[in-house]
């Protein structure tokens, strides 16, 4: 397999460094926006992946109809570059909806929320702002974290928000984050969750209630969101780097991984073992979703080795199943587990560009956890 962080395991890079192969973000937007083309549905990333001003723009460019975020932090700074934006998260302490309702004086701000407090909240708080918050009603469709157990529910919710002046009704919100099966197996759970959706559109229509937005997805249902005929929008993150949890369930192959820690080795005292300067800071706890016991992540240069054990600046790799050993001093490259929070864990990510040029841009939205 070409490797496409080659040139920097031996540049004067800094270790450990998030380091982005451009070419192969490009392949990944490419191919996810010509299959949403083609399937009749728009894309709008979440930026929880990236949580970059350079990456949301690339995913703009490329064709997405907004962006998706989790926090109202997040937003106040997508805003720089997208002024249609979906707060995927039921925000209603009274600081976050504040600034929600001032952000929607700026642009169009739609919020998933699942209880009618939300909705009291939210349209008071819009109303002290003399602006109008779009609402997304969130439907539980298995993943059973938040939403609404079922249509009645859902319809509800939708009349109070209708009713309220200061808010507007979007449309639905959906997580399928319970669908971890092959490609090939998502049929069926797909359809069913197409018959929830479904049911409650046919019964807000019946209600005389908009449902312009129907907002779903997530990067491992992604390429089979036509099974969804309901939904109108997909919002997959990962999609844009991948990570060892989109290739090990099958959702892509290892070269289309585009963000990766290069690393030293730093101890190679302990026999079978190498250390790197790498920890939990780094490469963080998340095990493998599918295969929790396959490590802390894959060593492209040594495919056979796992990272065993994690403490905050250690690494530890158990290189008994290689055929060679890593040097002291040697860099190698791993592909995370879950590039998500990886990224949050660093203050900048270095560009790689196809000719092996190195430049950096800043994660503008790490740690705006509020």
């Amino acid at each position: 397999m070409v490797v496409p962080f080659e040139k920097t395991r031996d540049s004067l890079v800094a270790t450990p460094s998030l380091i982005v192969d451009l070419p192969t973000v490009e392949r990944n937007l490419t191919r996810l926006h010509q299959y949403a083309r083609q399937a009749g549905i728009q894309v709008r990333p979440h930026t929880k992946t990236h949580k970059s001003l350079h990456f949301a723009q690339r995913q703009i460019d490329h064709g997405s109809s907004g962006l998706t975020v989790a926090k109202v932090g997040e937003a106040e700074v997508m805003a720089s570059v997208c002024d249609d934006i979906l707060i995927a998260y039921p925000a209603i302490d009274p600081e976050r909806r504040r600034r929600i309702a001032e952000l929607a004086r700026q642009c169009t701000v739609h919020v998933a929320i699942d209880s009618d407090y939300a909705v009291e909240m939210l349209g008071a708080a819009a109303a002290q702002a003399e602006s109008t918050v779009g609402i997304l009603i969130d439907i539980n469709v298995g993943a059973d974290r938040t939403g609404v157990a079922d249509a009645v529910a859902s319809l509800e919710l939708a009349k109070m928000v209708a009713a309220h002046p200061s808010l507007r009704l979007d449309g639905i919100f959906f997580y399928p984050g319970q669908v971890w099966l092959p490609a090939n197996e998502q049929g069926t759970p797909l359809q069913q969750i197409d018959a929830t959706l479904s049911e409650a559109i046919d019964l807000w229509a019946k209600h005389d209630l908009p449902c312009p937005i129907v907002s779903g997805g997530s990067t491992p249902t992604a390429y089979q969101s036509h099974g969804i005929r309901s939904q109108t929008e997909i919002r997959p993150g990962t999609y844009l780097f991948n990570d060892m949890n989109t290739v090990r369930a099958g959702f892509c192959e290892l070269e289309d991984c585009a963000a990766a820690i290069v690393c030293t080795v730093v101890s190679t005292a302990v026999p079978g073992k190498g250390v790197i300067d790498a920890g939990s800071k780094t490469l963080t706890s998340d095990r493998n979703v599918l295969h929790p016991d396959s490590g802390h992540g894959h060593v492209i240069e040594y495919p056979a080795a796992v990272i065993v054990r994690l403490s905050e600046e250690h690494g530890e790799i158990d290189f008994t199943a290689c055929p060679s050993r890593p040097s002291l001093g040697e860099r190698i490259t791993i592909i995370p587990n879950h590039i998500c929070p990886c990224v949050n864990l660093q203050n900048r990510m270095i560009l790689q560009d196809a000719d092996g040029k190195l430049t950096t841009t800043t994660v503008d939205a790490r740690g705006l956890l509020s």
